[in-house]
C-alpha cells in the first residue's frame, strides 16, 4: 500500500483536478472528480516507483508527517 502524501487541487485553468504526490518528484495526475484523480495518481505513483525500481534509481522513503504549505 502506497503511503505517500498526496496533495489534490482543482486547476481553474485546466478545469481538473489536479493530484501531486510530492515526494516523488514530477508525479501528478488529474481527473474530472476528485475520486477519479485519486485513483489516476495511485497508478501514477505505482508507476513512478517501478520505474525507478526498474532503473536503478533510489525510491524516496515515505515522509509520514504532515507537509508544511507556505
Amino acid at each position: 500500500m502506497l503511503k505517500y502524501a498526496i496533495i489534490l487541487y482543482w486547476s481553474n485553468e485546466d478545469r481538473v483536478f489536479v493530484a501531486e504526490a510530492p515526494e516523488l518528484p514530477g508525479c501528478m495526475a488529474h481527473g474530472s472528480d476528485q475520486e477519479t484523480a485519486l485513483r489516476n495518481i495511485k497508478d501514477a505513483m505505482q508507476f513512478w516507483i517501478e520505474t525507478a525500481q526498474e532503473l536503478g534509481r533510489p525510491v524516496p522513503e515515505p515522509n509520514g508527517e504532515r507537509l508544511m504549505l507556505a
